[in-house]
């Protein structure tokens, strides 16, 4: 009929209800947090991260193994935040300068403060307890 529009064909609606699922259950599974078993979001208890003098005065000092990020203000206070995303869950894997940045959906922290820079997360990374023991950071509970 002229002037009308086509209608879709039965077979065009059902290969769109198998894709619609399948995409969908793709684009859940690049969201999630992660594997099971992976380690833990953040130390459970006391951990030595690395050398003291790692964390320059004014500075970060990112430690991806453990998801923990160390800075030092310049009047010498040393602060650690966890690094895992808050909006996801996605352990952080880069930082440029002290710009934390989530690869999942390209959240920024700031590794000073652990503030959010640039979302979607709305929450800043939590914080740990940090201390130096015999030139060595220790970060976690009860640290």
């Amino acid at each position: 009929m002229p002037g009308t529009s086509p209608s879709a064909s039965r077979r065009t609606v059902l290969r769109g209800a198998v894709v619609a699922p399948v995409a969908a259950g793709l684009g859940t599974a690049a969201c999630s947090p992660g594997d099971k078993g992976a380690r833990p979001a953040t130390p459970t208890g006391p951990v030595e991260v690395g050398a003291e003098g790692e964390v320059a005065s004014g500075g970060a000092a990112f430690y991806r193994d453990h998801n923990v990020v160390v800075s030092r203000s310049y009047d010498g206070a040393m602060t650690a935040y966890g690094t895992v995303c808050t909006h996801a869950g996605c352990a952080i894997h880069k930082m440029e300068g002290t710009r934390l940045i989530c690869p999942c959906h390209g959240s920024e922290f700031d590794a000073m403060t652990g503030e959010v820079l640039e979302g979607p997360a709305t929450v800043a990374l939590p914080k740990l307890s940090v201390r130096a023991e015999n030139g060595r950071l220790v970060v976690g509970p009860d640290a």
